[in-house]
C-alpha cells in the first residue's frame, strides 16, 4: 500500500485527490470545453474521477457556495452578493480564467442579414420591432430567442448590449447555448446569441458594428462583445482539482479550447 501511495504522489495526484469524485458544474458555454478536457485528463490520469454537468453560471456558482460541486464553470465574473454569501459560509472563491469568448448573434442561414449594430440589437430585444424589414432585412417576423436569468451569457449580453434593460416579454427564453442554436437553425425569422463554440454551419453569425465574432477579432479587442470564461474553486486548488485546471490552462488544454471553437489564452 505504501508503494502504491508513493507512485500516486510521484504522478502528482496525491492521496487527498482520490477521496471522491471531482464535480464540475455550471456554464453551458464552458460545458463543451470542460467535458472534452475532463475526458482527455482522465485518459491521461486513470485514477482521476471527474463529473461534468451544465445548468448555467448561476447554478454553478450557487453549487460551489453550497459545497455541492468542486469547480464552478462560469461565463461571467462572480457578483459581489455571491462573494458575500460565500464568505458567510466560510468559502473563499478563487477565479481561474481558462479561455476567452465572443458572444455571437446568430440567425437562420436563409436570412439575408449580414450584420447589425448594437443599438439595433438592443431595440430588437427590448422593444416591439416585429419585422426584419425594420432593420434592413427581409419582410419576415422576428422571433427573439434569449437565455434565462441563470445564464452568465445572459448577464454579459444584458450588460454589454442591453444596458441592463429588460428583455421583451415575448422573447423565448432558453436554458442553454445549444437550445438557442437549435431553435435558430430551424426558425427562419429567429435571432439568438451564443458562445463562439456554438456557431456551426446550421446557423449564420452576424457582424456587430461591422466586426465579425472570431478568434482574431476577440484577441485583438476588435469584437467588443467578448468576455473571459472562468472556473471557480473554493480556495487555492489542490490535488486533482489543481492538476485539472493546470492541464486546461496548459498547451494541451488550450488546444482543446481552440478545437471547441473558443479563444485560447495565448
Amino acid at each position: 500500500m505504501k508503494k502504491i501511495m508513493t507512485i500516486l504522489m510521484i504522478a502528482g495526484l496525491g492521496a487527498s485527490a482520490h477521496a471522491g469524485k471531482v464535480v464540475i458544474e455550471g456554464s453551458t458555454t464552458v460545458l463543451p470545453i470542460a467535458q472534452r478536457a475532463a475526458e482527455v485528463f482522465m485518459k491521461n490520469n486513470p485514477d482521476a474521477d471527474l463529473s461534468v454537468r451544465g445548468g448555467g453560471s448561476g447554478v454553478g456558482i450557487a453549487s460551489i457556495i453550497d459545497g455541492t460541486c468542486d469547480i464552478a464553470d462560469a461565463s461571467r465574473a462572480i457578483k459581489p452578493a455571491e462573494l458575500e454569501k460565500a464568505a458567510k459560509r466560510g468559502r473563499d472563491l478563487k477565479a481561474h480564467i481558462i479561455a476567452m469568448d465572443g458572444i455571437s448573434h446568430i440567425v437562420h442561414p436563409s436570412n439575408s442579414m449580414t450584420g447589425l449594430t448594437r443599438e439595433q440589437i438592443k431595440k430588437i430585444y427590448t422593444t416591439r420591432i416585429k419585422n426584419w424589414s425594420e432593420v434592413g432585412g427581409p419582410d419576415l417576423k422576428i422571433v427573439v430567442i434569449s437565455r434565462d436569468s441563470a445564464s452568465g451569457t445572459f448577464e454579459a449580453f444584458s450588460e454589454m448590449v442591453l444596458d441592463k434593460k429588460k428583455v421583451r416579454p415575448d422573447a423565448i427564453m432558453q436554458a442553454s447555448n445549444q437550445a438557442i442554436a437549435s431553435i435558430v437553425a430551424r426558425t427562419p425569422g429567429a435571432i439568438g446569441y451564443v458562445g463562439l463554440g456554438y456557431v456551426t454551419g446550421t446557423v449564420k453569425p452576424l457582424a456587430v458594428d461591422g466586426v465579425m465574432p472570431a478568434k482574431e477579432t476577440v484577441l485583438r479587442n476588435k469584437y467588443l462583445i467578448s468576455r473571459p470564461l472562468f472556473m471557480y474553486t473554493n480556495g487555492k486548488p489542490a490535488g486533482t482539482i489543481k492538476l485539472f485546471i493546470d492541464f486546461l490552462k496548459g498547451p494541451e488544454g488550450q488546444k482543446i479550447v481552440e478545437e471547441e471553437g473558443f479563444v485560447p489564452l495565448k
